[in-house]
């Protein structure tokens, strides 16, 4: 019988803040702009451009707790189908 591998880090989760155990090897991480606080090429009103040479290469891979995940994954299968947008008259 092999025992599971105990979470050896604890760390704030990128998306919510909250403190969790994880192991280095397995947590799920997202690259992160230390001087934005966001991924590179994500601006504060969550649209995308162009991540610069330089906001990629001063970029850090920070952990996501498995709620996080798991809420992301939720939000990707509800919201699978393009965005439908009523025109104008």
């Amino acid at each position: 019988m092999m025992k599971d591998k105990e979470p050896s880090t604890t760390g704030t989760c990128a998306a919510c803040r909250r403190t969790f155990e994880f192991d280095p090897q397995s947590v799920s991480t997202v690259l992160i702009d230390p001087d934005t606080g966001l991924p590179p090429g994500m601006t504060v009103l969550a649209t995308l451009r162009q991540a610069t040479p330089e906001a990629v290469a001063r970029s850090t891979d920070e952990p996501i707790c498995p709620q996080c995940v798991t809420r992301a994954q939720q939000f990707q299968a509800e919201s699978a189908s393009t965005p439908t947008w009523d025109t104008w008259p």
